[in-house]
């Protein structure tokens, strides 16, 4: 078992390398060219997440935390600079609990049906989890009282979050096996062959 396990793990080729690299500067770009302002004046949507979703699906879970923290703080000092350290935290804890939760239902069972409920699954961890650090962490980074923050969390805090995670979840499910194949990655590629023979 352990061998068939190890056996199906993706391995850090140059060039799944190259192509982990290639994904994080489109995560950066993406957030560069495309900020969309909702509901609050620092609530924006970005699709800067997708290619790291992609790559979740495509390398597993812990190579997509990692290059979601690299992404966070290449991003957090360089286009959202004005965020700061709390603005790398929570863009870390969002895309992070999305990543280790969606990537972690994905890996048993590459099929086009489970990564419909790892996407699903993962939009509900990022969104508890930035309802909950918004609470934490918005009063301290915006200077308001935690009462008024928590009168945000309905009209605006929550469906911002949800729209959000879904539109990136929906875009990488879209793409997902398209951009793997292109890139050759391995999880993309295994993922099409299930399909196939499983007929999903």
């Amino acid at each position: 078992m352990k061998t068939l396990e190890n056996k199906n793990k993706p391995k850090l080729t140059t060039r799944n390398i190259t192509s982990i690299a290639v994904m994080a500067a489109l995560s950066i770009v993406l957030v560069y060219l495309i900020r969309i302002p909702m509901f609050l004046p620092f609530l924006e949507y970005d699709p800067a997440d997708i290619p790291i979703f992609i790559t979740t699906f495509a390398f597993g879970p812990g190579i997509g935390f990692m290059l979601t923290v690299v992404v966070s703080v290449l991003q957090g000092v360089t286009v959202s600079a004005s965020s700061g350290m709390i603005g790398i935290a929570m863009h870390i804890l969002a895309t992070g609990s999305f990543v280790l939760v969606a990537g972690n239902i994905y890996k048993r069972n590459k099929t086009r049906k489970n990564a419909v409920a790892a996407l699903v699954a993962g939009v509900g961890a990022w969104t508890a989890m930035m309802v909950l650090w918004n609470i934490i962490m918005t009063p301290l980074f915006m200077g308001v009282p935690r009462e008024q923050v928590l009168l945000l969390i309905v009209p605006a805090i929550l469906p911002f979050n949800l729209i959000k995670a879904g539109i990136n979840a929906t875009v990488t499910f879209a793409l997902y096996k398209s951009v793997g194949r292109l890139f050759r990655m391995p999880g993309a590629q295994a993922a099409g062959k299930k399909q196939c023979i499983h007929g999903e």
